[in-house]
């Protein structure tokens, strides 16, 4: 689920949308057309509209983390609008799935709400972020999480889910690749605190001057976050074409330490962190690198980011088949160097990456 995309504020207050264009709702740009395409105002009214559908549906919010085809959705697209922030416990805070989630970011901070605040500019809404367990230095959304309120399609039970029901995983969970159910809204338990979390990004730690471990303001740390990712084209900009993308189209590969272990006798040391005794995380950023592409890199109307070579962007006019031939072929260059295959981190609709 994404959050509505703010390049588009044309719709009409509720109901079926003529215009079924899919790509004016990602920030990819990029997208056919919906077979229908309703907007709601609430959770609420999106589980009436996904109910009432007569074809498979999909939600979208603000379109952020997802790929969709150029034969768009032969289904009902639900857009959801809207959000909302209240405090449902002593240190819980609700939100609502179209809450935009920077939004809600900056009410943290504001509020003195420690525990989101690495978190600062991801695009999208607040529903979205369970789904993707998403995460940013040295920050994920499942180590604050307290429960996800849960639509089932199949049972059309609504209810609350615990973390381990949820299943979180790096940038993984249940709901990730699974339709049945419609995230409605997030509880978060958050520190009373005008400190920060302990860094744990060394990234971060560098920019602020302080060491890992330690907390900085909460306004500091926001506002560090959000100049390194304006730095990587990965703050929305209507006018720069290096927002133009899903952010990080790939995940970070998470290897066995035997794999590591060759990799670093083939290319020396490579950016990593550890994941328990028996794997590793690397860089795919610095894997893409590595196997030759360079910022910039560009195929007819898509291309890497000038500024990281994460981010497949559309430079205009773009289509989603000429985006997933450039990821095949980036991917295709990194297995074919190093033997690790990358893995998308959108969610993609309507279109093959294997």
């Amino acid at each position: 689920m994404n959050h509505a995309s703010p390049h588009h504020s044309e719709n009409r207050p509720g109901g079926r949308i003529p215009d079924k264009a899919l790509g004016r709702y990602t920030t990819l740009r990029l997208g056919g057309p919906a077979r229908e395409l309703v907007e709601t105002h609430s959770s609420e009214e999106a589980v009436e509209a996904l109910r009432a559908a007569k074809s498979s549906t999909l939600v979208l919010a603000g379109g952020s983390n997802v790929v969709i085809g150029d034969d768009g959705f032969d289904g009902t697209v639900v857009l959801l609008r809207g959000g909302g922030i209240e405090e449902s416990g002593p240190q819980t805070v609700r939100v609502q799935a179209g809450q935009v989630w920077d939004d809600f970011v900056a009410w943290t901070v504001e509020h003195e709400r420690s525990g989101v605040e690495f978190l600062s500019g991801i695009p999208g809404s607040a529903g979205a972020t369970p789904i993707q367990n998403v995460g940013a230095y040295g920050q994920e959304v499942s180590q604050t999480i307290a429960s996800v309120r849960v639509w089932d399609r199949e049972t059309d039970e609504i209810r609350d889910w615990s973390p381990a029901e949820c299943r979180f995983a790096y940038r993984h969970s249940v709901f990730k690749h699974n339709m049945r159910y419609f995230v409605m809204s997030v509880d978060f338990t958050l520190e009373s605190s005008p400190g920060s979390q302990p860094i744990a990004y060394a990234e971060t730690a560098r920019r602020l001057g302080v060491d890992v471990g330690d907390r900085v303001p909460l306004e500091a740390a926001r506002k560090t976050v959000l100049e390194l990712r304006r730095g990587k084209g990965m703050v929305l900009d209507e006018a720069d074409h290096d927002t133009w993308s899903s952010g990080s189209f790939f995940t970070n590969p998470i290897i066995s330490a035997h794999q590591f272990h060759e990799l670093k006798e083939r290319v020396g040391d490579a950016p990593h962190w550890p994941v328990g005794d028996e794997q590793v995380k690397v860089s795919a950023a610095w894997l893409i690198g590595a196997a030759g592409f360079e910022k910039g890199y560009r195929k007819g109307n898509v291309g890497l980011s000038t500024k990281h070579t994460l981010a497949l962007t559309n430079r205009g006019g773009a289509t989603t088949a000429e985006l997933i031939a450039l990821a095949m072929e980036v991917a295709d260059e990194v297995e074919m160097n190093f033997g690790i295959r990358l893995h998308p981190e959108p969610v993609v609709i309507g279109a093959t990456l294997s």
